[in-house]
């Protein structure tokens, strides 16, 4: 299959595991599908609240060793457009927890030079959730290091579809010509426009798919997936992920 040299087993010793990572050629931008928590807590007889809990934890560790790697941008798939269909006690734990997280953590994020940032729609979510992360971007919009970029309530579905309506606005109202529609347009109309396309995408929990997760910016992105759920997940499985993005060819397309 064309995804096996993609796919690290979590239980098998990695071949790269004994290289060093190559601070040179670190990944500017990782993506992160955190996926898993609910495996986790039902392994251990606990509710699936338990394993989004533990989840949250791991969250601090992998940005600060994504600073310690020097990588620039970090986006981690928090709560999806599709994730409301959950039941809605685990849809109102999970509307908690980044007010959770950015109460205990923001002082340490500041600390660290650390800009949060947010993309989707954050309209349709709670008051106290949208007061946590504004609050946390206000505060650390002046920070110049790691931007950690939080997709909550995010689809990429939904985005393109945004995208494609504000350019047919813009053509509509003679602000735009059709022959002006070119690559560098459509990602200046994304959620993304200020960021660069990750470099790598991880996946966790053994799942091989993007699940609605920005579709036009993994275009050339190099993929790693792992078994490991992401409650389990730790600072060497960063490593290994960057390791095994340096050991690959990046052609975008070319020979």
């Amino acid at each position: 299959m064309m995804f096996e040299r993609f796919f690290q087993h979590a239980d098998e010793d990695n071949e790269g595991s004994h290289i060093s990572i190559d601070p040179n050629n670190i990944p500017s931008h990782i993506a992160i599908i955190m996926d898993g928590n609910g495996r986790w807590a039902k392994n251990k007889g606990l509710p699936r609240v338990a394993g989004h809990r533990e989840g949250m934890k791991v969250i601090n560790k992998i940005v600060k060793k994504a600073n310690t790697l020097s990588v620039q941008y970090l986006t981690l798939y928090a709560f999806s457009t599709e994730n409301w269909k959950r039941p809605k006690t685990e849809v109102d734990f999970l509307m908690r927890l980044p007010q959770q997280f950015l109460s205990k953590e923001l002082p340490a994020l500041k600390e660290n030079n650390v800009r949060v940032r947010v993309m989707g729609d954050e309209s349709v979510l709670p008051e106290y959730t949208r007061r946590a992360v504004e609050q946390a971007v206000l505060e650390t919009k002046e920070n110049t290091g790691l931007v950690l970029n939080f997709a909550l309530n995010y689809g990429s579905r939904h985005e393109l579809v945004r995208m494609v309506k504000d350019i047919s606005e813009d053509v509509k109202n003679e602000q735009l010509s059709v022959n002006n529609i070119d690559e560098e347009l459509i990602s200046n109309k994304l959620l993304t426009c200020d960021l660069p396309d990750p470099d790598l995408l991880i996946r966790t929990s053994g799942e091989m798919r993007l699940s609605n997760f920005m579709l036009w910016q993994l275009a050339y992105s190099e993929f790693w997936f792992t078994n490991v759920l992401w409650p389990d997940f730790t600072d060497k499985d960063l490593e290994e992920a960057v390791k095994t993005y340096q050991q690959r060819k990046r052609r975008y397309g070319g020979v």
